[in-house]
């Protein structure tokens, strides 16, 4: 930002050495960039952070230059002379439809004035900062808005049709004429300046062609008001539409100040272009002013800094910046920042501007600050855990928001039957509903990744769900949800390898889950030593078609908090045996009804200490066998034994009583 140097020393003397005060900027946050010479005065570029929007004009910059140098800095005092005869609200209207948009409106009128060119003073000081003169009402709006950072906006009064002025959001695909002669087309998520006609400015970004100041123009009419700054972001970004004005809006302007340029405005308008003011201002909205206190302690300021400043030099300093001392005793300060200083919010705000009013120069380089080496967390050693086995498996980690549509709200809520949380305005379009369930957010992205070609993509995500509950604040657990062109059986594999890395001695068995989100017969419940751990299975044909999936999909979702109070993060070493193993193929002929976890849990309380592994390989159903509600089970054995070689007759054995256990538990037969 380009600020005049003679435009600066009507608030705050300069007689100070210029390259200290370049040098003394740049230290305070006001990145010096370079200088021009401009006839007799000099155009300083200062570099202004989004975090500093009260510098985005000279005042902002005498004021902190006062603060470096402990000057007086003088704040300019408007004074109005106002009609007795007529009020401005006899004149004009206001109302805001779109609170959200614009918080806060206000204008005042001048009748009589006479446009014409700017005298030399305003056209240097603001050819000196780049800003072209167009004429004197125009020219006092741009010296206002560099002197303070407060846009306005001056209005053809008589342009304005109805005597009413409406702040709203634009008609979608509304057509809107702007100043710079171009034609946009506007959203719904816009604001805009309306009279009975139409649009007469985008809020906060640019004034229309219709109701332009022109040497025709006899009567104004002075907008100062506040927009939200993501609305003016939107629109300036989506229309390619920047300006001066709706820089400022998108860092926030102080609500304090917005009459104070209002009044500044008309004054410099009745002493240039002459003319009467209408006594009072017409407002709509309501403008918050109260600022949060913020507790300082004054032993942190060395904690941090390095160094003892006294608490005297402390008060001092925050005073200087205009702080209000609301509560102070021998350990704290209680301080109330002003309304200009929004990014001064907490403790460490105010410890980082007493290092920078104090001087970074003063800490010395050696100085020695307390700290400790941190450390993770337990659960953040099981999050890595768990997404090095992911990485493994092939998986990729998904980050996704944590609203969706009512439609994938209500498509699978496994956790809860309550009804979901929604909010009032939603943050992604048509998503409205904070999720039960993350799986819903994770087929939204593997359909994202069909569209593009990528069918066989597996996704897993670990986030938050909210849970309502009846009285009191959601619960929020922590999840790990899956998502994976993989069939069910391997993708609990993939769930089964997992819970092997955090804890092989849990034990994990299915219950059949018949929720119709999930394919006949391939949807279950995860059970984890008893307890519901989560749920796996296939997405039906009807879950595939409400989320857009062309492909078939798995999906599991399991909760992280038993794993967090089960993980062993120090794994512990086992004895391999040095022998070899035998591996027996069995093939038992069992009832349609017998599951195959109920078969695993006989096999190996059956095989004893010599079994090492069981795998499942396949079933199979004969015609006969079909007739008579029968299938084919075949899996394999492992054996090995840890102190000597295993013999035939020692795995014949174990295979024989394999048998018998599951004939007599399942009336198992075996085939040959």
């Amino acid at each position: 930002m380009l600020v005049s140097k003679n435009w600066l020393q009507e608030y705050v003397s300069l007689d100070m050495d210029q390259a200290d005060l370049e040098e003394r900027l740049t230290m305070s946050g006001l990145n010096h960039e370079g200088n021009n010479e401009y006839e007799s005065d000099l155009a300083i570029d200062l570099e202004v952070t989004s975090n500093r929007p009260d510098c985005l004009g000279h005042l902002g910059v005498a004021r902190e230059i006062g603060l470096l140098y402990g000057l007086k800095f003088r704040m300019p005092k408007p004074k109005l002379e106002e009609s007795s005869k007529a009020n401005v609200k006899d004149e004009i209207s206001i109302s805001i439809e779109a609170t959200d948009l614009a918080p806060y409106y206000s204008a005042r009128i001048i009748q009589g004035v006479k446009i014409g060119e700017s005298p030399d003073w305003l056209k240097n000081r603001l050819q000196t900062v780049g800003i072209a003169s167009v004429n004197n009402v125009v020219d006092i709006s741009n010296y206002v808005l560099m002197e303070c950072g407060q846009p306005l906006h001056v209005f053809d009064r008589d342009s304005i049709s109805g005597n009413q002025i409406i702040v709203r959001r634009a008609v979608e695909k509304e057509k809107f004429h702007a100043i710079n002669h171009k034609e946009y087309e506007l959203s719904s998520e816009m604001c805009v300046i309306a009279d009975a006609n139409g649009p007469i400015a985008l809020g906060g970004v640019m004034g229309g062609a219709e109701s332009e100041v022109t040497e025709k123009t006899v009567n104004l009419l002075i907008e100062a008001a506040d927009f939200a700054p993501l609305a003016i972001r939107h629109a300036s970004r989506t229309l390619n539409l920047p300006s001066d004005s709706s820089y400022r809006f998108e860092r926030g302007v102080d609500p304090k100040g917005i009459d104070w340029a209002s009044r500044r405005c008309c004054e410099l308008i009745l002493e240039i272009a002459g003319g009467t003011l209408l006594s009072g201002v017409a407002t709509a909205g309501e403008l918050v002013t109260d600022r949060e206190p913020i507790t300082l302690r004054l032993n942190q300021v060395e904690r941090i800094l390095g160094i003892s400043i006294s608490p005297e030099e402390i008060e001092k300093i925050l005073l200087s910046l205009e702080l209000t001392l609301s509560e102070k005793d021998a350990n704290k300060l209680v301080v109330v920042p002003p309304t200009f200083r929004r990014d001064l919010t907490r403790e460490i705000d105010l410890i980082e501007e007493i290092a920078r009013v104090f001087g970074y120069e003063k800490i010395p380089v050696d100085a020695r600050v307390p700290m400790a080496a941190s450390h993770k967390t337990d659960q953040e050693h099981i999050f890595d855990k768990i997404r090095l086995v992911m990485q493994g498996v092939q998986f990729c980690e998904a980050m996704s928001a944590s609203v969706v549509s009512q439609k994938w709200s209500d498509a699978f809520s496994p956790w809860t039957d309550e009804g979901a949380i929604t909010t009032d305005s939603p943050m992604l379009r048509g998503a409205d509903h904070l999720r039960r369930t993350v799986v819903s957010s994770l087929l939204g992205s593997k359909k994202f990744n069909e569209t593009l070609g990528n069918h066989q993509v597996d996704l897993y995500e670990l986030a938050k769900i909210y849970l309502p509950q009846k009285s009191g604040a959601p619960e929020e657990p922590t999840l790990l949800s899956l998502a994976s062109s993989r069939d069910f059986l391997a993708v609990k594999g993939v769930l089964e390898l997992l819970l092997s890395r955090i804890n092989s001695d849990l034990t994990l068995t299915v219950e059949p889950s018949e929720d119709d989100f999930f394919a006949a017969g391939r949807g279950c419940r995860l059970i984890l030593e008893g307890e519901l751990w989560g749920f796996l299975g296939e997405v039906s044909a009807k879950g595939q078609k409400l989320f857009g999936l062309k492909q078939a999909t798995t999906v599991a979702e399991i909760k992280l908090d038993r794993l967090l109070k089960e993980a062993v993060l120090i794994p512990t070493q086992k004895h391999l045996s040095k022998f070899p193993t035998i591996k027996q193929d069995i093939n038992l002929v069992v009832g349609e009804s017998v599951l195959w976890q109920d078969l695993h849990k006989t096999i190996q309380a059956s095989a004893g200490n010599l079994l090492e592994k069981i795998e499942f390989q396949e079933i199979f159903r004969a015609q006969e066998e079909i007739k008579e509600a029968k299938k084919r089970v075949l899996f394999s054995v492992t054996l090995r034994a840890l102190e000597k070689t295993l013999t035939r007759e020692e795995a014949t054995a174990v295979r024989e009583e394999i048998c018998r256990a599951c004939e007599e538990e399942f009336q198992a037969k075996l085939l040959s």
